[in-house]
């Protein structure tokens, strides 16, 4: 008989095989479909559905897909999301269309082209002492209702269903990332290298922003929900932002602190997005209490070697994603996709263990037939036991 999305995700998660290989789309920023794609996807399964935005936030350009292109898509989990206030939200939809959209931190996106955001809004970057931090005047409010005012009834309807896993989404930018966006990149990790207790200093203070919002958030969702997903992104192509050194001494204790604070408010699993070659860290993650680690961006260095990251780690986290964004969705026809997606799931699928998604995002280069090769092939050749 088989089993419901949220029963084959929850056994995935204990590491044990379910009917077939659980999968992970539509749910968040870090899992979603860009736009154009959701677009394309509706217009092939015959959907008639508004091109609503995740989070309410159309600069992101994430869609927030309708129920029954999730279905089509076969995504075993539901999300609960959190929004910026309203009066942020409001200030947003009546500024000029292409002028700076800024959120409740002061950081924002600037439009490079027509439709086309890029995060260029930093609006510390010359700040490099705790005094410049206590002088800031734009740090969030969390405490505003409507960041959260939907949450309970969401989570109580999609646990009386019973029929997906939820998958608790705030859109906060973790410590790391969200650092980036108040001071810029490049003068931030300049920060944490000659300055680094400044640097200290603003990844604690920006983690107790995120915990107030992490705490009111957890006290909504109660006990209706599966997977909290949190992640700072900190993986390039070939290796790390900063090194394994730095992110032991510096922002290591951030991350567990924070993922202590989540695990002693709930049973829910912890959901870690990095992208890039993170392979040196897994280890790390491990220890602060990670059970879940996506994108595994198999373009990136060693996390390429799935079957060295089944072999040393597969008992001890759960591998989420894996179907390469950069290069086979985009650019891959329909087979070269279902291929990738049997070798992937063979690879990292026996035992449990493995959630199948693409690498971050669908994004708008990606073909609508791409996104529904993929999905089709998990149930295709995602059935245990695998062929």
């Amino acid at each position: 008989m088989p089993m419901t999305s949220r029963e084959r995700v929850l056994t995935t998660l204990h590491h044990e095989q379910p009917d077939r290989v659980p999968l992970v789309i539509g749910v968040s920023n870090a899992t979603g479909i860009k736009m154009q794609p959701y677009r394309g996807i509706k217009d092939i399964i015959g959907v008639q559905a508004p091109d609503n935005y995740l989070y309410d936030w159309p600069e992101l350009g994430t869609a927030e897909i309708d129920e029954a292109t999730m279905r089509r898509l076969r995504s075993d989990v539901r999300g609960v999301l959190d929004l910026e206030p309203e009066q942020v939200r409001k200030r947003n939809r009546e500024r000029d269309p292409h002028s700076d959209c800024i959120d409740s931190w002061g950081s924002g996106q600037s439009e490079v082209k027509p439709g086309h955001w890029y995060p260029g809004v930093h609006p510390m970057p010359e700040a490099r002492t705790i005094e410049e931090l206590d002088a800031y005047q734009g740090w969030p409010d969390m405490s505003d209702p409507s960041r959260i005012a939907h949450v309970r009834e969401t989570a109580r309807r999609l646990a009386d269903e019973n029929e997906f896993a939820i998958m608790a989404t705030p859109w906060l930018l973790f410590p790391f990332e969200r650092a980036h966006a108040m001071q810029g990149l490049e003068k931030f990790l300049l920060n944490m290298a000659i300055e680094p207790d400044f640097a200290r200093a603003m990844l604690e203070r920006i983690s107790a922003y995120c915990k107030d919002l992490m705490g009111r958030f957890l006290a909504e969702l109660g006990d209706n929900v599966d997977i909290i997903k949190i992640g700072d992104d900190l993986g390039t192509e070939k290796s790390l932002l900063i090194s394994p050194r730095m992110y032991r001494d510096i922002l290591k204790p951030i991350h567990a602190d924070f993922i202590d604070f989540i695990k002693a408010r709930t049973k829910a699993k912890v959901f870690f997005h990095s992208d890039g070659d993170v392979a040196p860290l897994i280890e790390d993650f491990i220890e602060i209490g990670v059970d879940i680690l996506n994108p595994i961006q198999t373009s990136a260095g060693s996390m390429a070697d799935l079957a060295a990251l089944k072999k040393r780690f597969g008992s001890n986290i759960v591998f989420c994603g894996g179907i390469d964004s950069q290069n086979i969705l985009p650019r891959g026809s329909t087979e070269d996709v279902r291929r990738e997606v049997r070798r992937v799931m063979q690879i990292l699928g026996p035992g449990g263990g493995c959630m199948i998604g693409a690498v971050h995002t669908v994004m708008n280069d990606v073909p609508p037939e791409n996104v529904l090769a993929m999905v089709d092939a998990v149930e295709e050749f995602g059935h245990y036991p695998l062929r």
